[in-house]
């Protein structure tokens, strides 16, 4: 027979949390010697170590008391479910872990290699590195907020990107950056990009998310505020759209 201090160092727990069992009668509570000490054997041992692993694995203290009285059959069911439940958290955690390694890394949201083959093609057809920078931002945050519609959307970008016609509004908007906000090449500019949106989109069917979804707005605002010429440019581009 050993002491409380004895079965705690032996255990490794606290005298304090297996008087915590006791009062929460996860531990039945032992006889005492002659001194009025309590005295523990070796079933009262292995007790404390299986409830010590069970709360280990963040099973609450009163299932634990539960299966205190439940038959071996029961048991060993509550036991494979808390496996299934802890093999969950574990995923979990391991998706955390690499979660925070890519932010550790600089990388918010890992993009599909589609994706980042089509920012390596921006840089290439002469695209500023601001405004690559700007796109991988901005697929950041769709693929992080909008996974069900983002491929589809991406694909639309890049089918778009492809013709050259195309590729040549992008690339004046891009230009744009450094142009006063009052630079009559934006009036022709939003223009052309309108009558594009218009053909390739029709009259009612303008490009975007969904209209609950704050990201469209939220993304060109942020655009907005990087450049008064582009600020304008979308000005420009929302009444020729609307007219």
């Amino acid at each position: 027979m050993i002491t409380i201090g004895q079965l705690a160092r032996y255990v490794g727990v606290s005298i304090k949390t297996i008087r915590v069992y006791h009062d929460k009668g996860l531990l039945p509570e032992p006889d005492r010697d002659v001194s009025g000490y309590r005295r523990y054997g070796a079933g009262d041992a292995i007790g404390l170590i299986k409830i010590r692993t069970l709360a280990e694995a963040g099973v609450p203290l009163a299932r634990i008391r539960d299966l205190g009285s439940a038959t071996d059959e029961e048991l060993q069911q509550a036991l494979r479910e808390i496996d299934d439940e802890l093999t969950a958290r574990i995923r979990g955690l391991r998706s955390t872990q690499r979660r925070l390694r890519r932010l550790a890394a600089g990388h918010l949201v890992p993009l599909p290699d589609e994706v980042l083959a089509h920012l390596e093609h921006l840089v290439r057809w002469g695209f500023t590195p601001r405004w690559v920078d700007l796109q991988r931002d901005l697929w950041i945050l769709v693929f992080a907020t909008h996974p069900e519609r983002a491929v589809a959307l991406f694909e639309d970008q890049a089918e778009i990107l492809a013709d050259p016609a195309l590729r040549q509004l992008f690339l004046g908007y891009d230009h744009a950056y450094d142009l006063d906000a009052d630079d009559p090449r934006l009036v022709e500019l939003a223009r052309r990009i309108a009558e594009a949106t218009r053909e390739r989109y029709g009259a009612d069917a303008l490009p975007g998310l969904d209209t609950a979804s704050a990201i469209p707005d939220l993304i060109q605002a942020e655009v907005n505020a990087s450049s008064p010429a582009w600020h304008r440019l979308d000005t420009l581009i929302r009444e020729q759209l609307e007219a």
